[in-house]
C-alpha cells in the first residue's frame, strides 16, 4: 500500500466512526461491559475527538509532508506495540503512526481496551486486504524489530528489560497540570473541568494538579466542577470519593470539596480518582520554568499555554512524552 492509500484507509476508518452504525453501536457497547470504567459517554468522546483531530484527509496529508522518509515506503520492519487501557483507545495514535510509516504492526492490546482496537483492525482487513500481512495481535511481542511501549513506571521497568536492546520509545507514568493566575473565565472554568474530569481522571492528559495564585477563591472553581457531579452515580468512582474523603477526615488534613470531588493542598503531581491536588505559588515565571523541566508533566492547561478545555484533544503531532513517533518510525 502507497502513503496515499494508507491515507485514505484511515479517512475512510473517520467517516466509519462518524456514521456510528448499528455494528459500531454493539460494538462500543461491549466494551462497556468488559470495563466498568469505560463509560459510553467515554468512548463516543475518544472516538469523536480521534476523527476530528487525526483521521481527516487535509490534516493527515499536512501531516506526512513533515516526514519524507515514509511518504513512499512501505517497510519489512515490525514494530511491537505495547498498548495501555486507561482511557478508550489510548493507543490508538501508535497504532496510527505505525500504520502511517509503513512499517508491519504487532499489538499487544490491554486487557482493559481490547474490544475496540480489535474490530477496528477487523474493519481495515475488511475493506483493504493487503492489511492482514501488516497487522497481527499477540500476547507475547517476540521477533520485533523496534517497540512502543506505554504504561506505569513498574511495567516500564520490564519493557526495559525484555526491549531496551532493541530501538525503543518505553512510557512511564505521566500526567497534566493547570496554571491558574485568577483571571479565568466561568466558562474558562466549566472547560477546566472537562481537562480535570473526563474519562473520571484517568488519562496522562486529565490534569491532576492546579498550581494557583495566593488567596485565589476557590469558590467559581467548585462551582464549575459540579458539572460532573453525576459521576457519584457510578460505583467505582463513588467508591473512591468516598474512600479519598474518609482518608482526608481521619487525618484531619484541610480539604475542600463540593460533594462529588475534592481539592488537597498538596505537593504531588499525581492525585487518586475524585481528587485534585493544589499548590500555591508566588511568582508564575519561575513556576512556569520550573515546571518545563519535569519530565512528569504531559501538558500544562491555562492562560498561555494549551487552552482550557483542549487537554484532551491532541492534534497528531501532539506526541505522547513530547517524543516525535513518526521520527522514531523513520529511523
Amino acid at each position: 500500500m502507497e502513503i496515499q492509500e494508507r491515507i485514505n484507509l484511515m479517512v475512510r476508518l473517520g467517516r466509519y466512526f462518524d456514521e456510528n452504525n448499528e455494528e459500531w453501536n454493539t460494538v462500543k457497547e461491549r466494551a462497556v461491559r468488559e470495563n466498568p470504567w469505560f463509560i459510553r459517554e467515554f468512548i463516543d468522546r475518544s472516538v469523536a475527538n480521534i476523527s476530528a483531530g487525526f483521521l481527516q484527509k487535509d490534516k493527515l496529508e499536512a501531516w506526512v509532508k513533515g516526514y519524507t522518509g515514509i511518504i513512499n515506503e512501505n517497510h519489512d520492519r515490525l514494530v511491537g506495540i505495547v498498548m495501555a487501557g486507561n482511557i478508550p483507545l489510548v493507543g490508538f495514535h501508535d497504532f496510527l503512526c505505525t500504520f502511517i510509516s509503513g512499517c508491519r504492526i504487532m499489538i499487544k492490546a490491554s486487557s482493559k481496551d481490547n474490544v475496540l482496537i480489535r474490530h477496528i483492525v477487523k474493519k481495515l482487513l475488511e475493506w483493504e486486504e493487503p492489511v492482514e500481512d501488516r497487522i497481527s495481535f499477540a500476547e507475547n511481542l517476540k521477533g520485533c524489530d523496534a517497540y512502543i511501549a506505554t504504561g506505569s513506571n513498574n511495567s516500564s521497568r520490564y519493557f526495559d528489560y525484555y526491549f531496551g536492546k532493541y530501538p525503543h520509545i518505553i512510557r512511564r507514568n505521566r500526567t497534566s497540570i493547570a496554571i491558574l493566575d485568577g483571571s479565568e473565565t466561568t466558562e474558562d472554568l466549566t472547560a477546566l473541568a472537562d481537562d480535570i474530569q473526563l474519562y473520571f481522571g484517568l488519562g496522562c492528559r486529565n490534569v491532576t494538579k492546579l498550581y494557583v495564585p495566593e488567596n485565589y477563591d476557590f469558590i467559581k472553581l467548585l462551582t464549575a466542577l459540579k458539572k460532573y457531579e453525576y459521576y457519584l452515580d457510578f460505583h467505582k468512582y463513588k467508591h473512591n470519593y468516598d474512600y479519598q474523603l474518609a482518608i482526608l477526615m481521619m487525618s484531619s488534613k484541610f480539604y475542600m470539596n463540593n460533594g462529588s470531588v475534592i481539592l488537597s493542598e498538596n505537593t504531588s503531581l499525581f492525585s487518586p480518582v475524585s481528587q485534585v491536588n493544589y499548590e500555591y505559588y508566588s511568582d508564575i515565571d519561575l513556576l512556569t520554568d520550573s515546571l518545563k523541566q519535569n519530565t512528569e508533566i504531559q501538558c500544562i492547561i491555562g492562560n498561555g499555554f494549551t487552552p482550557f478545555g483542549k487537554a484532551q484533544q491532541p492534534s497528531l503531532s501532539d506526541y505522547a512524552d513530547g517524543i516525535d513517533t513518526m521520527k522514531f518510525l523513520e529511523q
